[in-house]
């Protein structure tokens, strides 16, 4: 399968591009600095391109199966929100505009719901997180509203950071719109099985025009 990765030097994506080529997966990695990827190797074509210049976006994916974006504004971005917003909408532009018909975007728990309401909306949510999950909530709901793109959005687990150190398993379970949560109350996935699991959907084309999520 030919894959165009977004975000292939941050957490997310550079264990997602890890994944996939150990499976064997010929492997576009799209990054703002190219200096950043320390993957190399067969199967890997590294592409330097700001995702908001659209143009450049749809001619770097073109030829592709499937886009999976984990792209990330940056955490201590003081624009975090408008700058997510902004970059994932000109990433679903551009692949609206390339020969590729699959988008997968790898997006946060916050708009995660338990009885009814969105975890981002609680009051014990963490102020840190709040700019970055409310963006990615807000544009999940844009998304939902695409009816050209076959795409599927992914939730991580409610824990789903660099201390989780169970490393790769293999195993998760999956859920639609509520967190999936273990015997002991917690919905947590290490970021080497949450790049199993996108593999697996990029793979499978399990959730078509669908969120979900996965855990432990």
């Amino acid at each position: 399968m030919k894959v165009s990765l977004i975000g292939a030097s941050g957490f997310v994506g550079t264990n997602i591009l890890e994944e996939l080529l150990t499976r064997g997966h010929q492997v576009t990695g799209i990054v703002r600095d190219a200096a950043k990827l320390k993957q190399a190797g067969e199967g890997l074509t590294v592409k330097e391109v700001d995702v908001l210049n659209t143009e450049a976006l749809t001619d770097a994916i073109n030829g592709s199966d499937v886009v999976i974006s984990a792209y990330n504004a940056g955490w201590t971005n003081p624009n975090l929100y408008q700058d997510f917003i902004a970059g994932s909408e000109a990433i679903q532009k551009a692949v609206k505009t390339s020969d590729v018909n699959r988008l997968i975007v790898i997006g946060g728990a916050g708009s995660l719901e338990i009885d009814g309401k969105q975890l981002v909306d609680g009051p014990d949510f963490p102020a840190d997180y709040k700019a970055g999950a409310t963006a990615a909530r807000d544009y999940l709901n844009t998304i939902k509203q695409e009816q050209d793109l076959e795409w599927t959005f992914f939730s991580p687990a409610i824990e789903m950071h660099p201390g989780i150190t169970s490393g790769r398993t293999g195993q998760y379970r999956l859920g639609a719109n509520t967190p999936v949560f273990n015997e002991e109350g917690r919905s947590i996935l290490s970021v080497q099985d949450l790049a199993v699991v996108i593999a697996d959907e990029a793979e499978s084309n399990k959730h078509p025009k669908q969120r979900f999520t996965a855990a432990y």
